[in-house]
């Protein structure tokens, strides 16, 4: 996949470092799904994968839900920090501000922000009710998305781009997505993204949508789910 990622779009971005008392626990929180996804392989670094770029993000809300459009502030991984197998609170920024048609971001923290912070805060703005985001890599759901009847972006639409923030608005307008609340990205092999209420919440949608997709693996397979594709 040429350009795995890279950042696609403008920002302001200020170094400085981000107090864990004001985060709270929501940094516990999003962490504490982010090892899991790890573990699951669903986010990391594969020297034979994607040109050996890092692979996955995570996002949660940290602002007033009452936010307007563009203002839903979120605290988002940093750029290529999938591969990073512990992570702290250098390796995320805040996004205070973000605009995708005019492709651009304001951010702050010791790391600049993910190259999927735009798709991100598109979909903050579908609903309030939105906290979170986990965009995770997984062939065994990518390849099996028609039949899992996920809503899917056009394949022509590249990750990070203010034609993706599109695509997820028309998803959520004319297809389920606003129950299913998961999510594949045409264009980007291997994406998968789930969001929802709370960290569990999406946390349970994007392994649940796993399961299902192994689920059909060993019945397109047989029992012997070791042979993973």
């Amino acid at each position: 996949m040429l350009q795995e990622g890279v950042i696609k779009f403008q920002y302001d971005h200020c170094e400085s470092g981000l107090d864990s008392r004001v985060l709270g626990d929501a940094v516990c929180a999003l962490v504490a799904w982010r090892e899991i996804m790890a573990h699951t392989l669903l986010v990391g670094q594969n020297p034979k994968l994607y040109d050996g770029a890092g692979y996955g993000n995570v996002s949660i809300r940290t602002g007033a839900p009452s936010a307007g459009f563009g203002r839903r502030q979120f605290l988002i991984t940093g750029t290529q920090t999938s591969g990073n197998r512990c992570i702290t609170l250098d390796d995320f920024c805040i996004i205070e501000e973000y605009d995708s048609r005019r492709n651009w971001v304001r951010s702050r923290g010791r790391i600049k922000p993910s190259s999927e912070t735009m798709t991100h805060g598109t979909i903050y703005d579908l609903s309030a009710s939105v906290r979170v985001v986990l965009h995770a890599h997984t062939p065994v759901i990518w390849r099996r998305r028609e039949q899992l009847r996920l809503p899917t972006t056009d394949a022509g639409v590249a990750y990070g781009t203010p034609e993706m923030a599109a695509e997820v608005r028309r998803l959520y307008r004319s297809t389920s997505l606003a129950e299913s609340r998961v999510f594949a990205m045409g264009g980007h092999e291997d994406g998968i993204v789930a969001f929802g209420r709370s960290p569990a919440e999406a946390g349970q949608v994007l392994l649940g949508t796993l399961a299902r997709a192994y689920a059909l693996q060993c019945k397109d397979q047989g029992i012997g789910l070791c042979r993973v594709s």
